[in-house]
């Protein structure tokens, strides 16, 4: 699925192509990915409106239009959101599209077919649930160490559950948490209340800077993920453990072991990490 950098490259490509532009045409060829609307209905409340922003909260996109009222999409595990003329054939997996006074689409392709499209009005319109309780946002002001240790104190699930609980903080998942807590030094594994000050302070500026590191690269692809202009992201050349399973550890030569934390493919160099 893709993570915040990957969710965040998307945006900012498609805020530079899209604020200021007109909603001309609505086409949804899955109309199960629409949460809460018809396809008629979508069309009737997107159509004629200008796009004022493009923002991201955690791994959604909100598109934000002129009247207040916002598309909410979540990409999940394979869903892409690119620019193309409006020429170009639809793909194979080609769900949705928004036409644009530009001569351009907006299109929506997911193999998988998780993705979702969520409307909200401006005056009533609900947030997605998993949406309306999102955590901190990692890269915010309002992440900080204390932030951190407030949300790992009395915790005993292993730290990388915590790290991966939306609700707590958002938009990490299950590369940043392998590589924040590699550069920390943190085994996975160990309960998040077991963290000594020192250590949240590491894992603290492990998390901002991997992320920081992966937004400058564009993102990972480790298989289906593609940026806003069809591109994979740069990334994965530089992972540290994640995938990694056998090879030597870039800091020790010690090989990677992959195991289960939190029922999750979890990867770790069992010599640095303790």
């Amino acid at each position: 699925m893709p993570e915040l950098p990957e969710v965040e490259t998307v945006r900012r490509q498609l805020e530079a192509e899209l604020v200021g532009r007109v909603i001309k045409g609505v086409r949804v060829l899955l109309p199960r990915i629409l949460k809460n609307a018809s396809p008629a209905e979508l069309a009737e409340r997107l159509i004629g409106r200008r796009l004022a922003a493009v923002e991201r909260r955690g791994k959604f996109l909100l598109l934000q239009l002129d009247d207040g009222a916002s598309l909410i999409v979540h990409l999940r595990m394979t869903g892409r959101l690119t620019l193309v003329d409006a020429a170009t054939p639809d793909g194979p997996h080609t769900r949705a599209a928004i036409s644009l006074d530009d001569g351009r689409d907006l299109r929506f392709d997911d193999v998988r077919t998780f993705g979702t499209w969520h409307y909200r009005g401006r005056d009533a319109g609900s947030l997605p649930p998993a949406l309306a309780a999102m955590g901190v946002e990692p890269l915010s002001d309002a992440f900080t160490p204390e932030t951190l240790a407030t949300i790992a104190a009395g915790r005993r699930a292993p730290v990388k559950a915590v790290l991966l609980d939306q609700r707590r903080i958002a938009g990490i998942g299950n590369i940043y948490a392998d590589e924040a807590l590699f550069r920390a030094g943190i085994d996975p594994g160990r309960p998040a209340a077991s963290l000594t000050p020192g250590e949240v302070g590491r894992l603290h500026a492990s998390i901002r800077s991997v992320l920081i590191d992966s937004l400058a690269k564009g993102g990972t692809t480790v298989r289906d993920y593609l940026n806003g202009r069809g591109s994979p992201g740069e990334f994965q050349r530089f992972l540290d453990v994640y995938g990694r399973a056998g090879e030597p550890c870039r800091r020790c030569g010690t090989p990677i072991v992959r195991r289960k934390v939190a029922g999750r493919g979890t990867h770790v160099c069992p010599r640095c990490q303790r």
